[in-house]
């Protein structure tokens, strides 16, 4: 794991306000029945696309946070997460905060893989769709091996296959996040590498 620099370490507080202040207004989370378009992804993956895996992580983290904090109605309320919690407090802090985290960490090396082959703006596009896709994958994945014998999740299943029931459930949602993400954070990327703030590895 990198070491994080004074520089590293005023990006990363910047960067985690940003989170903070999402979470507890409509910039961060745009609720549409039991899940929500999510945006805070996208300081995960500036975090990532700045400071590397660890970055990603520990931004990961604020949001996986955030994100488990719904669950008790703080900073918001999230009408799966306050079900979810009611079953089971422990499991549900797993479900909502790992796969946060896991995906701010694996941004940080998809960054440093595209970063390599292709043009500032594309490599940091890419890092924002795929840091999209990971949330609702890993999200999604976690939901369903935590909490899938529920009744609560089988209801929503309601006998259809896993992967059509994730397809659909998260619909709208996935690809709303997944244009958002690409676009904000290529452009915010792209930005940032101008004015010299990313150090692109040869």
């Amino acid at each position: 794991m990198k070491k994080l620099s004074i520089r590293d370490f005023v990006i990363l507080a910047l960067l985690a306000a940003i989170l903070l202040l999402m979470s507890v207004t409509p910039l961060g989370y745009l609720n549409i029945g039991p899940l929500a378009i999510t945006f805070n992804i996208i300081p995960v993956a500036i975090a990532a696309i700045a400071l590397g895996p660890t970055g990603g992580l520990i931004a990961g983290c604020v949001f996986g946070l955030t994100s488990f904090l719904q669950c008790i109605g703080i900073g918001g309320s999230s009408a799966m997460g306050v079900v979810l919690f009611g079953i089971n407090p422990v499991l549900a802090f797993i479900q909502r905060f790992v796969p946060r985290a896991l995906d701010g960490w694996l941004l940080g090396y998809i960054y440093r893989f595209f970063e390599k082959r292709t043009k500032s703006y594309v490599a940091c596009a890419a890092t924002g769709f795929l840091s999209a896709f990971l949330n609702t994958l890993l999200f999604m994945t976690a939901l369903v091996v935590l909490f899938g014998h529920t009744e609560y999740v089988q209801g929503l299943i309601a006998g259809r296959n896993v992967i059509v029931f994730v397809c659909a459930f998260v619909g709208v949602n996935a690809i709303a996040e997944m244009i958002s993400a690409t676009l904000l954070t290529g452009a915010v990327g792209a930005a940032l590498d101008k004015a010299g703030l990313l150090q692109r590895r040869k």
